[in-house]
């Protein structure tokens, strides 16, 4: 099967807040006029790195955006498909139509007017979409860092919504907050003990 042929100028896609058991998913699209030294999969790299790209990235991009599913989305689509609407809703955002789009991973947002290519592993080898993972990270977890002064119990400003042992440990002391994915199977389970 040929690749679909993408025109300039490309729009990068990436997603952060998939595995979490708590909080939104926060999709980015980016569109580069010239890559950005530095930028690579954000889960290489540092916080402050990260904050520090961002801010370059959104600087110096054409033009990004930001989308987002929330939590109730989430558990009512399934998280696969809230991230592919996350994706959607970032290119949707966008200030600039892309004549292409690079989406990271192997699946495809539906109902896109653009060409599209799914590209596994494509937040290391596009820098594109590279940029998008950095902006979708810092966005989500400047985010969780907010929530966790709403809901200090469970320490979200330092796993951001993963499955760690101390969220684990909270979410047995004081029950899912209004951020948990209800769908997830840690908190159902939880759920379904104290029914």
């Amino acid at each position: 099967m040929s690749e679909v042929p993408l025109s300039a100028p490309v729009a990068g896609v990436d997603e952060a807040g998939r595995g979490p058991w708590a909080g939104p998913v926060v999709a980015a699209a980016v569109i580069l006029e010239h890559p950005v030294p530095g930028v690579t999969d954000s889960k290489r790299l540092t916080a402050k790195v990260r904050e520090h790209l961002a801010g370059v990235i959104r600087d110096s991009a054409l033009a990004w955006a930001l989308g987002r599913a929330e939590v109730a989305e989430v558990d009512q689509l399934n998280v696969r498909q809230a991230t592919l609407l996350a994706m959607r809703r970032a290119l949707q955002a966008l200030n600039l139509s892309p004549g292409g789009v690079l989406i990271d991973g192997k699946d495809l947002p539906a109902e896109l007017k653009w060409p599209a290519r799914a590209v596994v592993g494509g937040d290391s080898s596009e820098p594109a979409i590279a940029a998008a993972s950095i902006l979708a990270k810092t966005a989500r977890d400047r985010e969780m860092v907010d929530w966790d002064r709403e809901y200090p119990q469970y320490g979200f400003a330092g796993h951001k919504g993963y499955g760690t042992a101390g969220h684990r440990r909270a979410l047995e002391k004081w029950g899912p907050s209004p951020l948990h994915r209800r769908s997830f199977a840690p908190v159902r389970r939880l759920l379904a003990a104290t029914k």
